[in-house]
């Protein structure tokens, strides 16, 4: 049975000021609203998500609003051709969870709602205290996602391994050459093969593009020109970044036995709790569930470092988001969800259960955050995260992209060669979409 909860009255006066704004222009429809019923797909499976959405958030939106709401958990894998089959059946859901990186290529085939007219009824404390989140969902200058998560990429490390090591844990790694040089002194060996890690960093299809965003950034590179009309990976920072990034897993002073392997998706299997490694590159809010999974690990996040004479930076920034399908009957009752999803009790509730961050600024004043000193230094650390480019085509250049990573990474070709090679490919999918 699903359990209820009380609708904060914030979240009415809310849902009430997005009632009926965009009536009339609904129309065409999803095949699924029929103005008592909301259909809403998020991507993934966390099981603590899916209980949370499930057993709280969708009952009290149900309680309050008196409609139905069918919620539909997809995996990422299978999210963009599922959503491309629904919406040439006309069943696309009224609310579409989904990645950053998808919204420029959804608004540029009409998928999407504008959402300028909802935001603008915003209570105007409301997106100030947005202000670093709502920005990510724009597209050419109008609102069509509203980011539901931030995101930081930072490294986890373990206090005891490092005590073991006799390192310092309250002095950690300020660049990457340091990093590079504890990961190697905190590596394990059995003969030829780690036994344990110094540092884990993701290196699967799409963590491989993240992390090499994580490093690009840190040494002062771009992915994408200014005016995102060409790429620019193939810089010397660029091909810097992919050096070091290869350099973790070739020879013998390799500091990563995981090329290629997708991570652990539970906090309790991530190698840097169970052992396997001493640091690991994660996402940041997902500290306080690694701490909780592996309480004699001491585990603590380090500041994003940088290269030398550069500025920190990493992968990160708004997340995962709502938007509203252009074709739905029901698009009001879509905001109004949408609205009660970013609610600062509820977002920080929903934040928790992914281990994120909270899209609004003043939830570093919550207790949750501020009990946590790991916490505070992730949210201090948004400042240096930069999100993938939100451009047409975005997914297609990651994808290209990847590959090439992925073959510097293996040895099979030259770190400049490989990003030549993707900056050419990247060069494609603008011009294909220009």
């Amino acid at each position: 049975m699903r359990r209820t909860r009380r609708v904060p009255t914030a979240i009415a006066a809310g849902a009430l000021a997005g009632s009926l704004l965009l009536t009339a222009c609904s129309g065409g429809g999803s095949g699924e609203g029929d103005g008592d019923s909301l259909t809403v797909w998020f991507p993934g499976n966390s099981e603590a998500e899916m209980a949370l959405v499930n057993d709280t958030i969708v009952p009290a939106f149900e309680e309050e609003s008196g409609i139905d709401v069918a919620v539909t958990y997809v995996d990422w894998a299978d999210l963009g051709p599922k959503l491309n089959a629904a919406f040439a059946a006309g069943t696309a859901p009224d609310v579409i969870g989904h990645g950053l990186a998808a919204t420029a290529d959804l608004v540029a085939n009409g998928r999407v709602l504008d959402l300028s007219a909802y935001v603008d009824e915003m209570d105007p404390e409301a997106v100030e205290d947005m202000s670093s989140s709502l920005p990510g969902g724009e597209v050419d200058g109008a609102p069509y996602m509203v980011p539901l998560l931030m995101t930081a990429r930072m490294i986890a490390y373990s206090g005891t391994d490092f005590e073991d090591a006799g390192l310092d844990p309250e002095a950690p790694p300020e660049t990457w050459g340091e990093v590079r040089d504890v990961a190697e002194q905190l590596t394990e060996r059995d003969g030829a093969d780690i036994s344990r890690a110094g540092l884990v960093v993701p290196s699967d299809p799409i963590g491989v593009q993240q992390s090499f965003g994580t490093f690009l950034w840190s040494n002062g590179g771009e992915f994408l020109n200014e005016d995102n009309t060409a790429a620019t990976m193939n810089t010397p920072e660029g091909v810097e970044a992919l050096e070091f990034y290869a350099s973790l897993y070739q020879g013998e002073t390799a500091v990563d036995n995981t090329l290629g392997v997708q991570l652990p998706g539970q906090p309790a299997e991530a190698p840097v709790v169970t052992g396997a490694a001493a640091m690991q590159l994660v996402s940041a809010g997902d500290i306080v569930n690694l701490q909780e999974s592996g309480p004699d690990r001491d585990l603590r996040l380090m500041m994003p470092p940088a290269f030398e004479g550069n500025e920190p930076g990493a992968f990160g920034g708004p997340g995962n988001g709502l938007m509203i399908n252009a074709d739905s009957d029901v698009p009001d009752l879509a905001w109004d969800f949408i609205s009660m999803m970013i609610e600062p009790e509820t977002n920080l509730e929903y934040v928790q259960s992914l281990g994120a961050l909270p899209v609004h600024a003043s939830s570093i004043d919550s207790e949750y955050i501020s009990a946590s000193p790991d916490l505070e230094r992730a949210v201090e650390a948004l400042a240096s995260t930069h999100s993938n480019p939100n451009v047409q085509g975005w997914t297609q250049m990651r994808d290209a992209m990847g590959q090439h990573l992925e073959r510097a990474l293996h040895g099979e070709v030259d770190p400049a060669e490989a990003l030549e090679q993707a900056n050419g490919e990247v060069e494609q999918v603008l011009a294909s979409a220009s």
